[in-house]
C-alpha cells in the first residue's frame, strides 16, 4: 500500500484508489485466498470504480538553482538526510559554485534532458548530474564518467524502474578505456572494494542519483527485501586484456578497443570462487562452469519465461586466470563457447525450479518449444537427465578481467534479466 501512493505520486495520480490484498498470494493455500479477496480485495475494487476519489494535486518541487537550505556542514546534513536526499552517509553541500566546477568538465548544456526516470517521472539533467555527483564526494574531472551513467540508467533497455524490486538487485558499472588510468580508477588489487576515490565515489554517484531523481526511497517505491548496497566501479584491466589477444567489455557492446565507455547491469548479488586451479584451460573449465551454474536458482526465468533470452551472467577473470586460458590457446570467444558448453543443469532440476519452487503454472521445456517460444537445445530429447544450458548464445557470457594481478580467483554474479539488462555508453570526454 506504501508503495502505491508513493508510485501514483510519480504517475501524477496522487489520489488514485487501490484494493488491498492480506498477506501474501504465494504463502497462501487456495481457499485463505479465496477467502480473503472475497472479504477485502473484491470490496476495495468495487469501492474503487464506484466511488469518485477527491480531487488531489502533485506537490511542487524547487527549481534546479534554488537554494533549499544554508547553513554549517552539519546543518545541511541534517536537513538533506530529514528530507530523505541523503544516502545515511555524510554529503558534500552541493554549493552552486561546486556545480559549476563539474559542469566545466563537459560539453553537455547544463539544462540538457537526458532522460525521463521512472517511477518519479523526473527529467534527468545535466545540472541534476553534477548537484548528484558533489553530494557523492566525486571530483569534478569524473563527470563524463556521470553524464554516461546517467544516460546508461535512461536506457529504456537497462529498466531503471525494476530498481527497487522484490530481490533487490544492486547495478555493477564497469569501466574501459584510457580514463580508467587518467581519473585514477582502482583495476587491480581490491577492484571491488572501497577505498579508491574514483571507484567508491562513482559507485556511490549511481545510488544518490537513483534516489534524488528516478524517486527510489527505502519503504516506499524501493522494496527490496533484504536488499545490496550499492557496488563500486570495476574498471577492468585493459593492460593485460591486449596482452593476451582478448577484446575488453566495451567491445561486446560494439565500441572499439581503447575506446572509453561504461556498462551497467543490475545483480541479485555473487560469489568469489578461490583457488581456481590448473595448468590449462581444459582443467579450469570445470571448476569456472560449476561455480556459474550454483548462481542461478529463479533467475533462469530470465532465460525461458519472464523476459526470454535476457539473462546475462557476469564473471569477472583475475588477469592470471585469463592469461593462464589465453596460454592454452583459447580466445574470448572460445573460453565463451566451452562455457557455454559445460555450464548446464539437467532439464528435470531446471523445470523444478521454475514450475515448483518458483509457483508457476507449467513451465515445461518441451511445451515451451513446441509453442515456438525458445530454441531446440533445451529439447533435443525427452530425457529428464538431458543438461540444458543457462542461456541461448555463448556471447550471452559477460567476461571481464581485473582484479589482484597474482591471484587465481574468478567472481560470478547472478544477473536480474530484464529487470536491469546491460547496457553499455560512451564516455565522453570534452574535446575528444
Amino acid at each position: 500500500m506504501t508503495l502505491s501512493k508513493a508510485a501514483s505520486q510519480g504517475l501524477g495520480y496522487p489520489n488514485i484508489a487501490v484494493a488491498p490484498v492480506r498477506g501474501h498470494p504465494g504463502l497462501q493455500s487456495k481457499e485463505v485466498l479465496q477467502q480473503n479477496v472475497r472479504e477485502l480485495t473484491l470490496d476495495g475494487v468495487l469501492n474503487a470504480l464506484l466511488k469518485m476519489p477527491a480531487a488531489a494535486t502533485v506537490g511542487g518541487e524547487p527549481g534546479a538553482r534554488e537554494v533549499i537550505c544554508s547553513g554549517t556542514f552539519e546543518e545541511v546534513n541534517e536537513y538533506f538526510l530529514k528530507h530523505e536526499l541523503s544516502d545515511g552517509l555524510p554529503i558534500v553541500p552541493p554549493t552552486v559554485e561546486k556545480v559549476e566546477a563539474f559542469l566545466r568538465h563537459t560539453d553537455r548544456k547544463a539544462d540538457e534532458v537526458l532522460g525521463v526516470m521512472l517511477p518519479d517521472n523526473r527529467a534527468a539533467t545535466v545540472w541534476s548530474v553534477a548537484v548528484n555527483g558533489v553530494m557523492a564526494g566525486c571530483r569534478p574531472e569524473y563527470m563524463p564518467v556521470l553524464v554516461a551513467a546517467v544516460e546508461a540508467m535512461a536506457d529504456h533497455d537497462y529498466g531503471v524502474e525494476h530498481s527497487g524490486n522484490t530481490p533487490g538487485g544492486d547495478n555493477l558499472i564497469i569501466l574501459n578505456g584510457p580514463v580508467v588510468k587518467t581519473l585514477g580508477f582502482n583495476y587491480t588489487q581490491g577492484v571491488m572494494r572501497d577505498g579508491f576515490q574514483a571507484n567508491t565515489s562513482v559507485g556511490r554517484f549511481w545510488r544518490l542519483y537513483l534516489r534524488n531523481v528516478a524517486g527510489f526511497l527505502p519503504h516506499k517505491n524501493d522494496k527490496a527485501t533484504f536488499g545490496n548496497t550499492w557496488r563500486v566501479v570495476v574498471a577492468e584491466n585493459e593492460d593485460v586484456v591486449a596482452k593476451i589477444g582478448w577484446t575488453p567489455n566495451c567491445a561486446d557492446y560494439g565500441f572499439a578497443a581503447g575506446s572509453n565507455a561504461l556498462s551497467v547491469g543490475r545483480y541479485t548479488g555473487g560469489n568469489h570462487i578461490s583457488s581456481v586451479s590448473g595448468s590449462t584451460p581444459e582443467e579450469l573449465m570445470p571448476y569456472i562452469a560449476d561455480a556459474v551454474v550454483r548462481q542461478y536458482s529463479w533467475q533462469i526465468m530470465f532465460s525461458v519465461g519472464q523476459g526470454y533470452d535476457t539473462l546475462r551472467p557476469l564473471l569477472l577473470l583475475s588477469p592470471i586466470i585469463a592469461e593462464t586460458i589465453a596460454a592454452g590457446g583459447w580466445s574470448k570467444e572460445k573460453f565463451r563457447e566451452e562455457l557455454f558448453k559445460q555450464a548446464r543443469m539437467p532439464a528435470r532440476m531446471f523445470e523444478k525450479i521454475l514450475r515448483d519452487w518458483t509457483q508457476k503454472p507449467t513451465w515445461n521445456l518441451t511445451e515451451e518449444y513446441q509453442a515456438g517460444r525458445i530454441p531446440k537445445m533445451f529439447c533435443e530429447s525427452a530425457d529428464p537427465e538431458r543438461l540444458v544450458p543457462l542461456v541461448w548464445k555463448p556471447e550471452d557470457f559477460q567476461v571481464v578481467v581485473t582484479g589482484d594481478l597474482g591471484r587465481n580467483s574468478i567472481y560470478v554474479f547472478a544477473h536480474n534479466g530484464v529487470l536491469g539488462f546491460p547496457v553499455c555508453k560512451a564516455v565522453k570526454v570534452p574535446g575528444q
